[in-house]
């Protein structure tokens, strides 16, 4: 077996697709994609997201102090892309031409991108600079799901299909078939 070294690379994957989702100053919508992001601890519920400093998204988490983080699907592949190729700072109607539908969340002072299937309505538990990046550290408050992405009342990764970034080759993969339960297929090794 052959091996190919690449170096120090920041690969890793799956990376998810997320969009983050915020109010602006005026109360409108914005929304941007982020790869470097996921679950940081268990309690409270939290998730780490990495944001430039510039970004719009950024200083509208640091004003509310809130934002929710919808889980990319394969059905919102486009809007998803475009949200992560304009910015805010430029674009004030990057949501409006979208063509989604957002309400605001029950729990956070953010919104929730209707058309995502999976969000998690987060408020600000910790903001800190590493060189020019932001780390986003959000207490997960809800979670909230579309039924329609539900079987026997859990997720259904199949029935969401929820995307993941591929750094390697910048495009979108789409998740969702399981090939075993966690902490039950590794049992075949236990009597070996």
């Amino acid at each position: 077996m052959s091996r190919t070294n690449f170096g120090a690379k920041t690969w890793m994957f799956p990376m998810p697709a997320l969009v983050i989702a915020t109010y602006n100053e005026d109360g409108t919508v914005n929304a941007m994609t982020a790869a470097w992001g996921g679950i940081c601890q268990e309690t409270p519920a939290g998730i780490m997201i990495d944001l430039a400093d510039s970004h719009k998204t950024t200083a509208n988490i640091e004003r509310t102090g809130a934002f929710t983080v919808a889980i990319a699907t394969a059905d919102t592949v486009v809007p998803t892309d475009f949200f992560g190729i304009v910015s805010g700072n430029n674009d004030p109607k990057k949501f409006e031409k979208s063509g989604l539908r957002a309400r605001k969340s029950e729990f956070v002072d953010a919104p929730v991108i209707e058309e995502y299937k999976m969000v998690l309505e987060c408020k600000l538990f910790e903001k800190f600079a590493i060189k020019e990046d932001v780390r986003v550290v959000g207490e997960i408050v809800n979670v909230s799901v579309d039924d329609s992405v539900l079987t026997d009342g859990k997720i259904d990764a199949a029935k969401l299909q929820p995307l993941a970034w591929n750094p390697i080759s910048h495009e979108y993969v789409k998740l969702g078939e399981s090939v075993g339960l966690a902490w039950n297929v590794g049992k075949a090794l236990m009597n070996k």
